[in-house]
């Protein structure tokens, strides 16, 4: 059984990497062992919905049940020995590697919405997204995607403007920041309603580490 859709994400951490690629669908495909990772022959596939703001861990659990229900209708004909095989065309997908912590390494030259699916894409209980501002370590763990972006600053920086945060990303579009951790010390927005406006602080523009 494995996480996704195949032959789309085959490898590892299949459900990370589609809500990071920003996919809206993904499931879990019961397919035939062969030497090849994740390239035996289907016997069945459940697709599960990608909701804009579903973190991996949310989508995990949508695939869990997938897989439990493809197992559900797919075991009597597999013990009846009619069960379909279904080969793949691995040329409609690619596959994808193992993840590391420091994967969660935030570019803020990209846009806004790659850096919101990163940041759902690796948030708790997965290591989160991480940068440096103003010399600490910040983990980003919340975010959403704002249609009117608050007044521009110009470069990727961290501001709050009327109680909430914001982080503009390098496509000029902002996203708010519902719940980060600076040094350890957990924020969310009743945090951020007590630090009225505040300057902004440039955020590191650091390529992520290598995949």
């Amino acid at each position: 059984m494995h996480g996704s859709l195949l032959p789309r994400y085959r490898g590892r951490a299949p459900v990370n990497w589609a809500v990071i690629k920003g996919e809206r669908e993904t499931g879990a495909t019961l397919h035939y062992m062969v030497e090849k990772p994740d390239a035996g022959d289907i016997v069945a596939q459940q697709a599960v919905p990608i909701l804009p703001e579903d973190s991996a861990f949310d989508v995990f659990g949508k695939v869990t049940l997938a897989a439990e229900l493809t197992m559900d209708r797919s075991l009597p004909p597999l013990l009846a020995g009619t069960a379909p095989r279904v080969p793949q065309d691995l040329a409609r997908g690619s596959y994808f590697g193992g993840r590391k912590p420091d994967d969660g390494l935030i570019d803020w030259r990209s846009s806004a919405a790659d850096i919101h699916n990163l940041v759902r894409g690796v948030a708790p209980p997965y290591p989160g997204a991480f940068c440096i501002a103003a010399g600490k370590r910040v983990r980003v763990l919340r975010t959403v995607l704002v249609n009117e972006p608050p007044p521009r600053v110009g470069y990727p920086a961290l501001f709050c403007r009327a109680g909430r945060c914001y982080a503009e990303c390098g496509d000029g579009r902002s996203l708010r920041i519902l719940s980060l951790e600076v040094d350890g010390t957990m924020l969310d927005e009743r945090s951020f309603q007590g630090a009225g406006t505040t300057a902004p602080v440039p955020l590191s523009t650091s390529q992520p580490a290598q995949r």
